[in-house]
C-alpha cells in the first residue's frame, strides 16, 4: 500500500510564519495543473504497482482550486494507479474558501476528509499570523463542513505571542464543540527568512516563548485526553478510527509519491524532491523530464529516520525491528544512548519498544536527535 501527495503551490496571501513553497500569483495555475497530470502519468511506474490507499492535497492552499480542477487530478490518479475501494482522500482547506456551495460540491466528489486550517478562533492571533480568513469565517466553515463531512481535522497553533493559556483553552474547546474527530496542533515556529522572523528581529512582534509553548502543549494533551482523543503522534490527536491514514503511513515508513513543485517522495530506499520553482517545474514537465533530485539512503539514514518518526508516535521504536533491519550494532547503540533518558524518565521500554513518557513527549524530536548515529560513510 502507498500514498500520493499532490502539492498545490498557490496561496491568496503569505502567512508570516510559513516557509513552505508557494506563490501568491495564480497566473500559471492552469498550466501547472496540466503539468501535475503529466507528472502523475510520467511517474506511474515508480511505486512498483503498489495499490494507492491515500491521496492527499497539500500546499500552499489546495482549496483555492475549483472542485472541477480537484476532480481532474483525482481522475488522473485513478487512470494511472490501482486505488483501493475506499481510499482516504484529504483536502487541506482554508476557512475563507469553504462557502456552503463549495462544501456541497466537495461532498459530492471523491474527497472524503477535510483538513481545515483554522489555527486560532481569535482575531488578534489571525492578524498576527497574516491568515487569509477571520474568526467568523473559521466558525462558519466548521458549522457548514460538519453538516456534510464526518471526517474533519482542525489545525490549531499554540505558543502564539500574547495568546494566554485561557484563550488557548478556548481555542481547543471551540474546536471540540463542533464534534470534529481529529485535531492537528503545532507550536508557532520562527523559521529563518520568513516575515515572522523579520518582524521579531525588528521588535514589531514579540518573540515566541518556548516555556509558554510547552505549557500550552500540556494543556492541549490534557484537554484532548479528557475528550477521548488518542495522542497518536506528537502533533496529532484523533478519535478511534479517525487517525490520518496519510500521515500514519509516512510515520510507519510506507512509500509515498509527491507530485508538484517542492513535493517530496519516499520509496523505502530513496528520498526524492521536486524543484521549488513553478516556472522550471512547468518547463521540465512539458519537455517530458522530471525536475527531481534523488538521494539513496544508507543504513544509518534509514535507522535515524525510523528513530525520529517512531519516537513521535504511539507505536514507538521497536528494538526487535532495529536489530532485524539494521543489525546488532545499531540495537546496542540505541539501548546505550537511551539509558540516560530512561533514567531521567523521558523514555521507557515496554514490550521491547522504546517510547517517550508523558514528560518526554514534547521533547521527542530533541531526544531522537540524541539517539541518531553519525553517518560516517
Amino acid at each position: 500500500m502507498a500514498g500520493i501527495y499532490i502539492h498545490i503551490p498557490f496561496c491568496k496571501q503569505a502567512c508570516y510564519y510559513c516557509n513552505f513553497y508557494f506563490s501568491t500569483s495564480l497566473k500559471k495555475k492552469d498550466e501547472l495543473l496540466d503539468c501535475l497530470i503529466q507528472e502523475i502519468d510520467l511517474r506511474k511506474s515508480e511505486l512498483n504497482n503498489d495499490t494507492i490507499e491515500t491521496i492527499y492535497f497539500g500546499g500552499g492552499t489546495p482549496s483555492i482550486l475549483s472542485t472541477q480542477e480537484i476532480n481532474r487530478l483525482i481522475d488522473a490518479v485513478y487512470s494511472n494507479f490501482s486505488v483501493v475501494e475506499n481510499p482516504e482522500i484529504t483536502l487541506e482547506a482554508n476557512p475563507d474558501d469553504l462557502s456552503e456551495e463549495k462544501i456541497i460540491e466537495l461532498s459530492k466528489s471523491k474527497i472524503n476528509r477535510l483538513s481545515i486550517g483554522v489555527q486560532s478562533f481569535f482575531e488578534h492571533d489571525l492578524k498576527l499570523m497574516n491568515r487569509a480568513h477571520n474568526a467568523d469565517e473559521a466558525i462558519k466553515s466548521l458549522q457548514l463542513a460538519t453538516q456534510y463531512f464526518s471526517n474533519i481535522s482542525v489545525d490549531l497553533i499554540y505558543g502564539i505571542p500574547d495568546c494566554t493559556n485561557e484563550q488557548w483553552r478556548t481555542n481547543i474547546q471551540t474546536a471540540l464543540s463542533f464534534g470534529v474527530p481529529h485535531i492537528s496542533s503545532y507550536a508557532l515556529t520562527v523559521e529563518p527568512e520568513t516575515a515572522l522572523a523579520s518582524f521579531i528581529k525588528k521588535g514589531v512582534i514579540k518573540n515566541v516563548d518556548d516555556d509558554k509553548a510547552e505549557e500550552q502543549f500540556v494543556i492541549l494533551t490534557e484537554e484532548l485526553n479528557k475528550a477521548n482523543f488518542i495522542h497518536y503522534e506528537l502533533s496529532n490527536f484523533g478519535k478511534e478510527g479517525f487517525f490520518s491514514k496519510n500521515n500514519s503511513a509516512y510515520w510507519l515508513g510506507k512509500s509515498y509519491l509527491g507530485i508538484g513543485p517542492a513535493a517530496h517522495s519516499f520509496n523505502g530506499k530513496q528520498r526524492s524532491w521536486n524543484v521549488q520553482n513553478n516556472a522550471i517545474y512547468i518547463k521540465k514537465i512539458n519537455q517530458k523530464e522530471l525536475p527531481i533530485q534523488r538521494e539513496t539512503l544508507s543504513v544509518t539514514d534509514n535507522y535515524n529516520e525510523y528513530v525520529m518518526t517512531g519516537l513521535r508516535t504511539i507505536w514507538g521504536v521497536s528494538l526487535l525491528k532495529i536489530e532485524r533491519d539494521f543489525g546488532e550494532n545499531y540495537s546496542k547503540y540505541l539501548q546505550l544512548q537511551s539509558k540516560k533518558f530512561i533514567k531521567q524518565e523521558l523514555l521507557y521500554i515496554e514490550n521491547d519498544v522504546l517510547k517517550t513518557t508523558k514528560k518526554g513527549k514534547f521533547l521527542s524530536d530533541g531526544l531522537a536527535s540524541d539517539l541518531f548515529m553519525l553517518n560516517l560513510a
